[in-house]
Formats: C-alpha cells, sequence, structure tokens
C-alpha cells in the first residue's frame, strides 16, 4: 500500500517530518481500548497514525477488526508491509505478535485491570499453570524485552511486576484506567443517556453483560435474557444487552442478531460491540453480569450486580478485580421471580461498594489521559502540546434495531 511509511513514503505525504504510529488491532476488544489512548493524539499535525491487523500465532484472522479500522477511516496496512517498517511508537492493547513489529512499544491493557480476572488462559486447558500478562513469558521474546513503556492501571500491578517480570519494572508506570476515566466523566450525562435508549424516568434500566467462552453467563444460561424480558414487568423495566466483542468477532453480528431477534422484537435494548455498552453503564440502575471487565465497571460506578451463577474458585485468581466484585454480588435465582430479587439488590447494595471497587480499577483516578500522553511523547521524542489533556464523555447509544422481517408471501 502507498501509504505515510516505508519506500518512496517522503514523496507521497503532506509533511514528511511527521512521526508514525502504528496501532495494532489483532481483535476488537484491542481497537476499542486504543481508540481511547488516541484521542489524546488529537489535532497534532506532527503525528500520523496507521492501523495494522495482527494475525494470532496460527496466522489466523479475527473477524470484525478490519471493519472496525475502516469504519474509523483509518489507514490499514497489511501485516506482511507492517512488519517491514519502521515506526516511532506502536500501541498495542495485547501482545499478539508484537515481537515481529519495529519500533517503540507502548503495551496496554485491554480490559479491567493488566491482569487477567482468570487464572489460567483460555485455550491452556485446566491442568495448565497459572499465567498472567506481566510475566517473563509475555514481555520478553528471546531475551529482549519487547515493550518500551508498560502501563499499569493500579499499584498492586507494580508489586507483581518487580517479581514476575523485573526487567520490566524500568519502562512501567502506573497510568490509571483509560476506560473508567471516560466512564466517570460521562456520569453526568446519565439522563441523556437513559433518554436515548427509550428508558423513562420511573423504570428500571437493567444491562445484563456477558463475556465470551462457555463459562460466561449467556455460555451458561443461554435463555437469560428471553427469561428477564419475559418475567420483568414491562411497564416498569427495561432490558439491555452488552456482550464481548469476542462474541461477536468469533461468531459474526448476522448470527448475533438472530439469536436475539425475538428478544429484539420484545423491547430489548442490544448495544454494539465498538460503543454503546459504557453509556448503558452510566444509565443502568442494575446489572446482571459474569466474571467479565464490564461487570466490574459496573460496580465501580456504584451500580448493584447480580450473578445468575458464581465461577467456580479455581477458576477466579484469587484476589483478583472479578473475585472482589464476585464476593459482594448478590445471586440471581431462576426459581424466583427477577424482579423482586432486582428490587432487593437495588435497596441492599453494599454501602461503601462503588468506592471500594472503583480504588480496585484504578488507583490514578482521573489521570490516565495526563500520564499516558506524556509517556507517548516521551517515546516519540516530542515536546507535549500545550493544552491540557482531557477525556471526553462517551457519545450517546444507539442500540441495534431487530433484523429485517421476511417478506411476506402474496396468496396465490
Amino acid at each position: 500500500m502507498n501509504g505515510p511509511v516505508g519506500l518512496g513514503a517522503r514523496s507521497r505525504v503532506l509533511r514528511p517530518d511527521c512521526r508514525t504510529v502504528l496501532v495494532v488491532v489483532p481483535f476488537l476488544v484491542a481497537g476499542i481500548r486504543l481508540m481511547d489512548v488516541l484521542r489524546l493524539l488529537e489535532s497534532d499535525h506532527r503525528v500520523m497514525v496507521v492501523f495494522t491487523v495482527a494475525p494470532a500465532s496460527n496466522g489466523a484472522i479475527c473477524h470484525g477488526p478490519e471493519e472496525f479500522v475502516r469504519a474509523r477511516g483509518g489507514l490499514l496496512l497489511p501485516w506482511h508491509q507492517a512488519v517491514q517498517c519502521e515506526f516511532d511508537l506502536v500501541l498495542a492493547a495485547s501482545e499478539t505478535a508484537v515481537e515481529q513489529l519495529h519500533g517503540r512499544l507502548m503495551l496496554l491493557p485491554h480490559g479491567a485491570n493488566a491482569l487477567p480476572s482468570r487464572l489460567r488462559a483460555r485455550s491452556a486447558g485446566p491442568g495448565a499453570s497459572p499465567t498472567h500478562r506481566l510475566d517473563r513469558g509475555t514481555l520478553i521474546h528471546r531475551g529482549r524485552l519487547l515493550p518500551a513503556a508498560l502501563p499499569l492501571t493500579h499499584e498492586d500491578e507494580l508489586t507483581l511486576l518487580r517479581s514476575s517480570c523485573p526487567e520490566a519494572v524500568g519502562v512501567s508506570l502506573v497510568a490509571g484506567d483509560v476506560c473508567f476515566d471516560r466512564l466517570m466523566v460521562s456520569t453526568p450525562w446519565r439522563e441523556r443517556y437513559r433518554r436515548a435508549l427509550g428508558v423513562r424516568p420511573d423504570q428500571r434500566l437493567v444491562v445484563v453483560t456477558s463475556t465470551w467462552q462457555p463459562q460466561s453467563a449467556l455460555g451458561r444460561h443461554p435463555d437469560l435474557l428471553e427469561w428477564l424480558l419475559d418475567q420483568l414487568p414491562s411497564g416498569s423495566h427495561r432490558v439491555a444487552a452488552v456482550l464481548h466483542p469476542n462474541i461477536w468477532g468469533v461468531t459474526g453480528t448476522w448470527q448475533v442478531r438472530t439469536w436475539m431477534a425475538d428478544c429484539l422484537r420484545q423491547g430489548l435494548l442490544l448495544l454494539p460491540p465498538e460503543e454503546g455498552w459504557r453509556a448503558a453503564l452510566v444509565a443502568a440502575d442494575v446489572v446482571v453480569g459474569d466474571h467479565g471487565s464490564v461487570t466490574s465497571y459496573g460496580a465501580a460506578l456504584g451500580r448493584p450486580v447480580l450473578l445468575p451463577s458464581r465461577p467456580e474458585a479455581s477458576f477466579l485468581r484469587p484476589g483478583s478485580l472479578a473475585e472482589s466484585v464476585s464476593r459482594e454480588a448478590f445471586p440471581l435465582r431462576f426459581d424466583l421471580p427477577p424482579a423482586p430479587q432486582i428490587d432487593q439488590a437495588v435497596r441492599r447494595r453494599p454501602p461503601g461498594q462503588r468506592d471500594r471497587i472503583a480504588s480496585l480499577v484504578t488507583s490514578r483516578p482521573g489521570r490516565s489521559a495526563r500520564i499516558l500522553r506524556r509517556a507517548m511523547y516521551r517515546l516519540l521524542e516530542l515536546p507535549e502540546p500545550t493544552r491540557p489533556p482531557v477525556h471526553a464523555p462517551v457519545p450517546p447509544p444507539t442500540p441495534l434495531r431487530p433484523p429485517d422481517e421476511p417478506p411476506r408471501q402474496e396468496p396465490a
């Protein structure tokens, strides 16, 4: 591709002295997280941003990342071209294939906390040893430390890093959580988000969130949404669904909307994976979820949490954010009507839950924009812009509509 990098690029670009930033999007979750970080580079004519989709270890490409980048107007470099160029900064929210790239790497988490809630990798099997994203196997490749900057969300992660990969301590920085900071600046927009969803002031908004794979809320309870929509009075409750982007990426948008067709016709508010889920969390009265990051973000906003099933003790990492949320969550019982259970959760939410969970999400609340921008410009070897870095509120949500009804056949 004749883009702004590679041989002959100086004769093609508007400004030949721009710093180049490569954004690595192996899957949707990483791309969604990095868009928040890229906002900190806006309006800087000294910086040129391009994107690439990294393949998995088996060479496969996930469904969705290319469409995600193109929908935002990003210049998408083929992977085989990206690995042959050198960049001033590489932004990644996953370690996938980053060892093949050339440039100063900033490696960010793509969920709540740099440490996953799961004790073991999803694909490793139950007999695998515990692992996490801050160990030497992740951060060092053939003796070379991969990241030039390693943002962490919490001081506790830095403590773990000192023992798990001391070589990376020198490039680490406790930067807080960019996603949570955007959630917090969005809270004054709560009523606007509710109006955008069509939720009346006298209605309760129940946000159902599910991560992916069989241990998730919808993996264990495929009929969860149907049950809530059937059981909750439609005049007093609305139900919204936030599904992990990997569900959309593995099965495709058509399949997800087809699975949800009856629910959509019953009034389900299905949020697209790219955006809308944060506005729905701000607008929510209660969250029904699992061990995924969205559930933890909801708890950190002060929303009471109900779990349709609790994960096994051997599944969650002891002391993890998800385990802390699980301990304070209410069980959702299917042998009882859901409305009284939701009412009880709202009335009896644990005192101080919001502050406790928020303190586990980030130890730099409200400061991620300033810390991350300073680190990026240090790697770019450019002076920071003089305007203060700020996070904008998330946009109002736009739920997906039901799939088109099949055409009715005319009688013969």
